[in-house]
């Protein structure tokens, strides 16, 4: 018995696996996040925005500088040569820097490139005390790069709602364009299969030959519309195909041996739950983050334009060590010195000006914030007014068939009783077509409105940042 239930078992999953298993929904989104062009082209943006910020970075390079001179004719005949490290520090502007420096022949006293036989050891620090203290150019631009790293964030979060919810779309667009296309299939059955009972009735004499005249043009009729529906199901399958794609990251050829039997299940949207999906549609929207993270730019900027109005100070400290004996008495000891710079710009239209545009960006970008926070609201709820009356329409519907059945099978029994003509059935079967395309299109529209719901009040998108840290596809180039 065991043996018996293991075989049919087998056989069973032999044939499930040759019928081939629906493409669901779930199969598609993970096709297009890990897949799809267009949204591998939005992951991208994270690596721009890496390379950016290494390119910032490249101002607190270590530098290496060389020179040297010879003079090989004149009073004085020397030659000097100069190395120097310098380091920029990421605090107060400053750098430090160290070098060695030597020199022969013969120099001027006053020069200050004289050195003793074995050269000179330097090493000092610079320091900005007021303009460049605390924000210069250099910490801006890193500053922002950073800022531009987290940006890409909710570009890439705002092309996931995008795509997803096209994705989600054009599937359920592509199973509805299915269900329609068997169920004008199975109208055009209706009218076959009727066409040889009518045939033996006319050749009886109890039919008049118009009448098979007349259901022959209901075949080629309802013919034409199966031909459009499929045609109209090959569209959905082809639009389909881009987004669910195949081991060779190509567009996959969707069959109707793919289609579900019927949509998925449909629960009844819950009111009380569009309030807190509005509050947290305030905190996963990407628009509301990217404001927030474009004002903190304007920030920086503006810290910097005020810097930018101050009198520069620049404080900086050095000390020279002289190694070997000669030629130079004055030079024979360790020196050291300390001093201050200050240079005051007058006008400073330019950081004024800067200033202006600035708070006038600012000013903006509350504006903006302010829409943006309404139109998720609107958003939402026109989502949900949609969700919630595609619902109620799938319960009338459904009540729609079964009378439109129920009066077709009545009107059938009358035809097959002599009680009633072919029009008077043609008429129930249309109406009952047509009661089952809109049970079709009310259930596709339940699930559109669904993506449209999802989309708007970013439910997906909870701890998309975690999941998505490195999607499948994606590349892996980051910045050390």
């Amino acid at each position: 018995m065991m043996r018996q239930l293991i075989l049919l078992a087998l056989i069973c999953g032999f044939l499930a696996k040759a019928r081939g298993a629906p493409l669901l929904l779930d199969q598609v989104i993970a096709s297009v996040t890990s897949k799809y062009p267009p949204y591998l082209m939005a992951l991208i943006e994270r690596d721009i925005a890496a390379g950016r910020l290494r390119q910032a970075q490249g101002a607190f390079d270590l530098n290496f500088r060389a020179t040297g001179s010879f003079q090989p004719n004149g009073y004085y005949d020397n030659s000097v040569g100069d190395f120097v490290f310098d380091q920029p520090l990421p605090f107060w502007g400053g750098n430090v820097f160290a070098g060695y420096r030597i020199s022969s022949g013969s120099l001027a006293d006053y020069d200050k490139n004289r050195t003793q036989l074995d050269g000179e050891l330097r090493a000092g620090i610079r320091f900005n005390l007021l303009r460049d203290g605390t924000i210069d150019s250099r910490r801006a631009a890193l500053w922002k790069a950073r800022l531009d790293q987290e940006i890409a964030d909710p570009f890439i979060q705002r092309q996931h709602l995008d795509i997803v919810r096209a994705a989600t779309r054009s599937y359920f667009n592509w199973v509805a364009m299915g269900l329609r296309l068997g169920v004008t299939e199975q109208l055009e059955r209706l009218a076959e299969d009727r066409d040889a009972a009518i045939a033996e009735l006319v050749k009886k004499g109890q039919l008049a030959p118009i009448v098979k005249t007349d259901n022959e043009r209901l075949v080629v009729s309802r013919s034409l519309a199966v031909v459009q529906a499929r045609r109209r199901f090959e569209a959905a399958s082809i639009e389909l195909s881009l987004f669910y794609r195949d081991e060779r990251d190509e567009p996959a050829v969707i069959s109707r041996h793919d289609l579900p039997a019927s949509f998925p299940r449909h629960p009844q949207p819950d009111e009380k739950k569009v309030g807190t999906d509005i509050q947290n549609a305030f905190t996963l929207r990407p628009e509301l983050r990217r404001i927030r993270l474009v004002a903190d730019k304007f920030g920086i900027d503006q810290r910097l334009a005020k810097n930018n109005l101050l009198p520069h100070l620049d404080l900086t400290a050095g000390v020279t060590e002289n190694l070997g004996k000669g030629p130079y008495k004055d030079r024979e000891s360790l020196e050291s010195s300390i001093g201050l710079e200050l240079r005051v710009p007058l006008q400073r239209n330019e950081a004024k000006g800067r200033l202006e545009v600035i708070t006038a960006e600012l000013q903006r970008l509350d504006a903006d914030a302010k829409f943006a926070r309404e139109r998720i609201v609107a958003e939402v709820r026109d989502a949900w007014s949609a969700l919630r009356a595609a619902h109620e329409q799938i319960g009338m519907t459904r009540k729609n068939v079964d009378l439109a059945v129920q009066l077709e099978d009545a009107e059938r029994r009358r035809f097959d009783q002599g009680a009633t003509d072919l029009l008077a059935l043609q008429i129930r079967e249309q109406a009952t077509f047509d009661a089952r395309l809109l049970q079709v299109d009310a259930q596709a529209e339940y699930f559109r409105a669904q993506a449209d719901y999802e989309a708007a009040s970013a439910i997906k998108l909870n701890g998309w940042l975690t999941r998505a840290a490195a999607p499948a596809g994606s590349s892996s180039k980051r910045t050390e």
